[in-house]
C-alpha cells in the first residue's frame, strides 16, 4: 500500500513510546488514527496534541490483554 491518506490506523499502546511515534507518522501521512492505550492521562495528552496538529483522532482506553476491551475497541 502506497497511499495512506484517509486510511485508518488502529494503534495499540499509541499514547507513548513507539506506539506514539507510529501515531505521529500515520497522522503525518494523512491517516485517521485510533489510539488505544491503558494509560488514560497519556492517552488524553496524545489525543489533544495530535488533534492540535490537525489529525483526525479517536482515543479509546483499552487494555488489549482483556478480550472485552479489544471487542469494545473493534466496535468503536
Amino acid at each position: 500500500m502506497k497511499e495512506f491518506t484517509g486510511k485508518v490506523a488502529v494503534i495499540t499502546g499509541g499514547a507513548s513510546g513507539i506506539g506514539r511515534a507510529i501515531a505521529d507518522h500515520a497522522a503525518g501521512e494523512g491517516m485517521k488514527v485510533v489510539l488505544a492505550d491503558v494509560e488514560e492521562s497519556a492517552l488524553a495528552r496524545a489525543e489533544q496534541e495530535l488533534k492540535a496538529a490537525g489529525a483526525t483522532i479517536l482515543a479509546v482506553r483499552a487494555d488489549v490483554s482483556k478480550r472485552e476491551d479489544v471487542e469494545s475497541l473493534a466496535r468503536k
